[in-house]
């Protein structure tokens, strides 16, 4: 990290000084037969520019080039053209007879143990988990972006919900605060707060206590699942919960914390900007050393001590 007087501009989180442009220049000439995304490559491994995941910043460090060649710094070669593009999976799933409404579960928690959280995987399990929150959660299904876990909540009577953890909110004002990291510390350290941003137990499932159950058991386990996954272990967890149609009281039992509440305002687009109806922001840290982890601007990937 170059010191302060000497960045030039910065992306990703990155402050990228006289040297390193000079680097890249340099990169750029020797090497310019390479596409931009293998030259992209080859920066982030010369400058051990990381995610969470251990993988390179490709994304943000291909912005980076292109704002220098905008500045006049370097001459990237011509863009690749691209051919069509295969389809992705991920919208929305049709709705069949194996996520139909089932039999009525009501009973005390007792009757339905033992609960646990079962990981989904392969595209047989994701497809079902996909068809389920479609068809039950209030905001549907939308393919989540950046690392991401599913889980069914399975029950002594089978399948009773779904739960996702996603990357977290780019910038949430009450949750920023109270964990009192710079931007550049939050640039960072973001992909190590997780956002449980579906949860949801089937209309026919009746049970008390079962969620606030359900999400302390998340909380045992979500690190180790996530390493497990991802390589890395989250140290913090986000949430959001409608006011409109819930008070977040399974939330509050399980332990999480209350910050307050959204501004309303969605995320802003280039020459466009949206609103939305405030929500209710809990959180749960997942180490003791959170904060301090957060607000590091040399954060490490090593299991809570």
């Amino acid at each position: 990290m170059p010191d302060t007087s000497s960045v030039i501009l910065s992306a990703g989180g990155r402050e990228v000084g006289a040297a390193e442009i000079a680097h890249a220049r340099e990169v750029v000439r020797l090497c310019f037969g390479l596409s931009r995304k293998e030259l992209a490559r080859t920066l982030c491994y010369h400058w051990d520019w990381f995610g969470a995941t251990g993988k390179p910043q490709l994304r943000a460090c291909a912005k980076l080039l292109e704002k220098l060649e905008k500045l006049g710094m370097l001459e990237l070669p011509p863009k690749q053209q691209q051919g069509r593009q295969p389809y992705r999976r991920g919208g929305k799933p049709a709705l069949g007879e194996r996520t139909e409404p089932q039999s009525l579960i009501e009973c005390r928690l007792k009757m339905v143990q033992p609960i646990h959280l079962e990981r989904v995987e392969g595209d047989d399990a994701t497809g079902l988990w996909n068809e389920f929150v479609e068809r039950y959660h209030p905001l549907g299904f939308k393919p989540p972006f950046g690392c991401s876990l599913r889980y069914f909540v399975v029950s002594r009577r089978g399948r009773v919900g779904c739960i996702l953890l996603a990357s977290a909110a780019r910038a949430l004002r009450c949750r920023d605060e109270w964990i009192g990291w710079s931007v550049g510390q939050r640039l960072q350290n973001l992909p190590w707060v997780i956002n449980n941003s579906r949860f949801v137990l089937f209309p026919w499932v009746r049970v008390p206590h079962l969620a606030s159950h359900v999400l302390g058991q998340l909380a045992r386990r979500v690190q180790d699942d996530w390493e497990a996954r991802w390589s890395y272990r989250p140290v913090l967890m986000e949430t959001f919960v409608d006011p409109e149609h819930f008070r977040g009281v399974s939330y509050r039992a399980a332990g999480w914390l209350s910050l307050g509440e959204t501004t309303g305002r969605g995320l802003k687009l280039r020459g466009h900007s949206y609103t939305t109806t405030p929500k209710l922001v809990f959180v749960h840290p997942l180490a003791r050393d959170f904060r301090a982890r957060l607000c590091s601007l040399n954060n490490v990937r090593t299991p809570e001590s």
